[in-house]
């Protein structure tokens, strides 16, 4: 057999094996920024934000619903279970600008606390970064890094905006009264940019005003909610 045509037959066989092999062993997994912070004494007392490349996000927090309440983020303490998880997707603009912020503040490779003394504890934060080539974290109470003050302060807004949406649930379930207060917090942080990504709280919103027994104040606040966002 000639030389010639048994290379041109091991390249069809190479050609063919590698168009089997599965898709997954040919592409990097997402990159991934995360986010946390634990504050006994605030609510949310924990929480976690998972952001990849590909947008598929996730957030977990525990604590208490409210300041004034001795209810946990779950109504059945028998099953010891009181979480908040939500899986969610962060639209490509707010992912852009986590990912530029990772970038600018080294991926979190380096200590980003600033270890000035007598600053007054606001939390626990780690900041951490993933991808196939590096991967970076960081503890810190306090950053002087505008990157990295930034990033907390946009993952702040978005934890925010998703505790509003946990206890939107819990009220319209329990409580419908006291739905206005809420949305009337929402829309006044709203209007100081201070609310992002509602999108991903759409669903209860929408509940709210399909729901014909809730008082048309508050399905009008949750309808201006989605208006502002354009989400309609």
């Amino acid at each position: 057999m000639p030389r010639s045509f048994q290379m041109i037959c091991l390249l069809m066989f190479s050609s063919i094996v590698f168009s089997l092999t599965p898709a997954y062993s040919q592409a990097e997994a997402p990159a991934v920024v995360t986010f946390s912070l634990d504050f006994p004494t605030s609510q949310p007392e924990h929480y976690s934000i998972r952001v990849p490349s590909d947008g598929a996000a996730r957030y977990q927090s525990s604590g208490r619903l409210s300041a004034d309440s001795d209810e946990t983020n779950s109504r059945d303490n028998d099953n010891d279970n009181n979480s908040f998880d939500l899986d969610f997707t962060v639209a490509a603009g707010t992912r852009q600008k986590i990912f530029q912020l990772a970038a600018k503040a080294g991926y979190f490779q380096k200590d980003v606390d600033s270890h000035h003394k007598n600053l007054a504890f606001t939390g626990k934060k780690t900041l951490g970064y993933k991808d196939a080539r590096r991967s970076g974290e960081s503890t810190y109470n306090y950053s002087t890094n505008p990157a990295v003050q930034d990033l907390t302060s946009l993952m702040q807004s978005l934890s925010s905006t998703l505790e509003f949406g946990h206890r939107l649930q819990y009220d319209h379930h329990y409580q419908k009264l006291a739905l206005d207060e809420e949305l009337k917090r929402m829309e006044e942080l709203a209007l100081t940019n201070q609310l992002i990504e509602v999108t991903a709280i759409q669903p209860i919103l929408d509940q709210i005003i399909a729901d014909q027994s809730v008082i048309n104040v508050t399905r009008a606040r949750a309808q201006r909610l989605l208006d502002r966002a354009d989400i309609r």
